[in-house]
């Protein structure tokens, strides 16, 4: 009888980590950022129907980069979750901390677990508050781990390139074109520093609207209104670093 050849738990699990990461890395970037009146998500997605983003419950929303099974799994999971507990206490007790929890025990679980290989995904819960002060956005990578973020976040492939784009550019108060136009640029830079067009049609825009009157905070945005907000946001200048030569790198409503 032949003797099973020994590998380290370091070791295993780095090549779980390795194995995650490189099938993040194949699927489209998307950013998540904060602008006055709310929280908005972008990304690069030519499907009309396999949505990145999603609404889970009043004010919490849900982005998720990688494999399209797996994360819909688990926000399915996360809107049974929100259901039953907001039907069992109260509304205000969903809240996207809770909901982050659920998702790195799940992912956690899954990632340590020898039996089944490890979720190919990362994820951003968000949840707009009365004031910027209070939105809250948490990063769910592929082990389970929390990630509490301010201002932007970027996951998938290119998301380290562009979190370096976003940090030096976002900045508190933009109006939603800004954060719009701004989050574009990060997303259309490739990673030999070359930049190409994304155009209105291959982008998937949702927010989390804090002036919305409905309890639901969560709409997406298409078509026409997409366009023209694309159009005032390139009109708008987005930060104070865009006239300094040293940091410029040059439908419908549901």
């Amino acid at each position: 009888m032949s003797t099973p050849f020994y590998v380290s738990p370091q070791q295993a699990m780095a090549d779980r980590a390795e194995y995650a990461r490189k099938g993040i890395a194949r699927g489209r970037s998307l950013v998540v950022l904060q602008y006055a009146d709310g929280i908005v998500f972008v990304g690069e997605n030519p499907s009309r129907a396999l949505h990145k983003f999603s609404e889970i419950y009043d004010r919490i929303g849900f982005a998720a980069a990688g494999k399209y099974n797996e994360y819909e799994n688990l926000r399915i999971g996360g809107v049974r979750y929100a259901d039953l507990r907001g039907y069992t206490y109260d509304r205000d007790d969903v809240t996207a901390r809770g909901l982050a929890n659920v998702y790195a025990q799940t992912l956690g679980t899954i990632f340590s677990s020898v039996g089944e290989k490890p979720y190919e995904v990362e994820l951003v819960v968000a949840e707009v508050g009365e004031t910027p002060e209070f939105d809250q956005i948490y990063r769910l990578p592929h082990d389970g781990s929390i990630v509490d973020e301010h201002g932007s976040v970027a996951v998938g492939g290119n998301a380290e390139q562009i979190s370096g784009y976003l940090d030096q550019r976002h900045r508190d108060g933009m109006t939603l074109a800004q954060a719009l136009r701004l989050a574009v640029q990060a997303l259309s830079r490739d990673t030999n520093g070359s930049e190409r067009e994304i155009p209105a049609e291959r982008l998937e825009v949702a927010v989390l609207d804090r002036t919305r009157p409905q309890k639901r905070k969560f709409r997406r945005i298409s078509g026409g209104p997409l366009s023209r907000l694309l159009e005032a946001g390139a009109a708008e200048p987005v930060s104070k670093t865009e006239s300094d030569p040293e940091t410029d790198s040059g439908g419908d409503v549901e």
